[in-house]
């Protein structure tokens, strides 16, 4: 287990990079490669910094889930961030430049829970019941660390990397939409940049949501009704630079947009 100061000497150094924005050095010279705990307490840390300060946790991000963002990162299996309420932005929006330091962009299902999913062991029997309705989403991912040179533990330890998410306007319950046969097309300024379906998101975005509800049951941080789950990318994630307009349609779930401004002297 990772010493205790190295924790919290590596939130601060991450917690340093987001109020300043700019970016840090990884973190994994402070932990082993394998320790995933410790960088889930790392995160863990920054998350309660994050409401001490007034943020509110709205829901959860799965990070790493698609084979290809995977090879993109060099890691081999799902993570998970922190979504708070300041994160949040409604389709069409134009999204703040002051609040990324180096964004990429991603399309998915998003799904908002009517009930909690409080057990360690639930079924994909409990997920379905406890999801009110999947929103088609864009997520904006970013990191804290240089030139995104991160292994597994450096994303956990940055909340999975997590940036801002926008959301479509057209809820769906699961009832009438398969979301493993979802397709997806996402644009930047007008061309094609990434496609996908939902079967590349852990072959079902399903799958992911209900290995998410798991984990973070086992580390004491359950779901709840009315939180928001990003499923995870249905398709590689792109670079996204002041100015640009996204735009991402999934099938079934609509059309969700976002323009990412362009502050200050151009």
């Amino acid at each position: 287990m990772t010493d205790q100061s190295a924790v919290v000497s590596a939130a601060r150094r991450l917690s340093e990079a987001e109020t300043t924005r700019a970016t840090c050095a990884p973190i994994r010279d402070l932990l082993p490669a394998d320790d995933l705990d410790g960088a889930y307490r790392i995160q863990h840390l920054n998350t309660e910094l994050g409401v001490r300060s007034g943020r509110r946790v709205v829901g959860r991000k799965i990070g790493l889930t698609n084979p290809a963002v995977q090879q993109q990162l060099g890691v081999d299996q799902p993570d998970f961030g922190t979504l708070f309420a300041d994160m949040a932005f409604p389709s069409g929006a134009a999204l703040p430049e002051s609040r990324l330091i180096q964004p990429r962009v991603e399309a998915e299902v998003a799904l908002v829970l009517g009930a909690d999913l409080g057990r360690t062991d639930n079924t994909v029997i409990d997920l379905i019941g406890a999801v009110d309705y999947a929103l088609a989403a864009i997520e904006v991912v970013d990191s804290r660390i240089s030139e995104w040179d991160i292994h597994i533990t450096d994303t956990i330890a940055d909340n999975g990397s997590s940036g801002l998410f926008v959301v479509g306007n057209r809820p769906v319950p699961l009832a009438e939409i398969d979301v493993r046969e979802v397709e997806m097309t996402m644009t930047i300024n007008g061309d094609v940049v990434s496609e996908g379906k939902g079967a590349a998101c852990l072959d079902n975005p399903l799958n992911a949501a209900l290995w998410l509800a798991n984990e973070v049951a086992r580390r004491g941080l359950p779901l709840r009704a009315g939180e928001v789950v990003l499923t995870g990318a249905l398709g590689p994630m792109r670079p996204l630079v002041p100015g640009d307009e996204v735009v991402a349609d999934l099938s079934g779930l609509g059309r969700v947009s976002c323009r990412l401004a362009q502050e200050g002297p151009p």
